[in-house]
């Protein structure tokens, strides 16, 4: 391998279930359960990822030379660029019509979840960032071994984007909507940091679901019964069959997250007279909530701020944790006490020609990204100034 790192073998696993459990989590860290073992497992088990959803699992492990893992990240071979969020449908276009083949492709991610994480797992210790160059390097080289286009590292932390960007890849970035929490000991205290209107606004909010007669609970563990569950899965099915099509999570996986996952899974549902009506599915990790699914049976004004903001907002300041991580999109979150921040990806295209375009492209979104950040923050903010009333 290079960069002096002669000693280290690298191979690829079609399946997560081939690597040790322990092995893996001990580089992943327990910060994020996206990245866990048990959660790229559940995702392969359940079969929702896999040939019918076109993401192909060819993990990448690195191992010294006593056979130990010592570097790895989540790998997938894909014949399209649907379920990633980091959009690239524009240059595989462009490059399709000059004649070229942008599929497949491959992409280190967590599929189906844009969620800020470690891609290049590598753990904490001071050979670090020379096993971030190794897992670079090998990714590059794996895109002439196996016929690719290209590679591309979707949603890693700053470090790993750094990385990348040092090994010469293109780096990206886009933005989110997280709300943080400054310590307050109730949602009351979290109103009284924000702008009159925006306070007004909210508690309006949440008082028409209450006169709608509509119970919102946050359910964990045991608490989650196999009702609660086909309920939401009708949910998630109709959300996509409305707005994206093709449904990737099974049945299955939802099972699965209540058995391996236990504590960690909080599905937010809204009940009227007892039956499920809506609900919102989040992941708990050491110091974030972070949204993923949403879906209803009824279209109710404000329902969706309830369940998908407001519930969670209650949940991590009563479990006294530190963000709120409420998954793409999002310009209606601001007035709600969601504020951006950015997110990152970083991409190997070997073709000079291609590399070039995407380059001045993402160069071009970034200083986009950046003036609407500043503009959010400046002028939109929902908190509250020195000048602004308390009532």
């Amino acid at each position: 391998m290079p960069d002096g790192q002669d000693s280290l073998v690298a191979r690829i696993v079609e399946r997560i279930a081939d690597v040790p459990s322990a092995s893996w989590d001990a580089l992943a860290g327990t910060d994020n359960p996206f990245v866990s073992h048990t959660f790229l497992n559940i995702l392969e088990e359940s079969n929702s990822v896999g040939a019918r959803a076109g993401w192909l699992p060819r993990h990448l492990l690195v191992e010294d030379a006593k056979g130990r893992l010592v570097a790895a990240c989540p790998l997938y071979l894909k014949n399209h660029s649907q379920g990633e969020y980091v959009f690239d449908h524009g240059w595989a276009h462009a490059w399709e019509r000059a004649g070229g083949a942008y599929y497949p492709k491959l992409q280190v991610a967590v599929p189906f979840s844009p969620v800020p994480g470690q891609r290049l797992l590598v753990g904490d210790g001071t050979d670090a960032p020379a096993l971030r160059r190794a897992l670079a390097s090998t990714l590059e080289t794996l895109t002439e071994r196996l016929d690719v286009s290209s590679v591309h590292v979707t949603f890693p932390d700053r470090p790993d984007w750094e990385a990348l960007g040092a090994a010469g890849w293109v780096q990206r970035v886009g933005r989110q909507f997280h709300w943080a929490n400054a310590g307050y000991g109730s949602f009351d205290d979290f109103l009284g940091a924000l702008s009159s209107r925006k306070r007004k606004n909210i508690r309006k909010e949440r008082k028409a679901i209450a006169e709608a007669g509509i119970e919102v609970r946050a359910l964990s563990g045991a608490d989650i019964t196999p009702r609660h569950w086909d309920a939401f899965y009708r949910f998630y099915q109709d959300t996509y069959d409305r707005k994206w099509g093709h449904p990737y999570l099974t049945r299955h996986c939802f099972d699965l997250m209540q058995e391996r996952m236990g504590d960690a899974v909080v599905l937010v549902m809204a009940f009227r007279d007892a039956r499920p009506i809506a609900g919102a599915l989040n992941l708990k990790g050491p110091s974030a909530l972070y949204g993923r699914n949403w879906g209803c049976a009824e279209d109710i004004p404000f329902l969706h701020f309830e369940c998908c903001y407001y519930q969670a907002i209650d949940y991590a300041i009563a479990h006294g944790l530190e963000r709120v991580e409420a998954g793409t999109q999002g310009p209606h979150k601001i007035q709600r006490g969601y504020m951006p921040v950015e997110t990152y990806s970083a991409h190997f295209i070997p073709d000079r020609g291609l590399r070039a375009a995407v380059a001045r492209f993402c160069e071009a979104e970034r200083r986009e990204v950046e003036a609407e950040m500043a503009l959010i923050e400046d002028e939109y903010s929902p908190f509250r100034k020195d000048s602004d009333d308390t009532g």
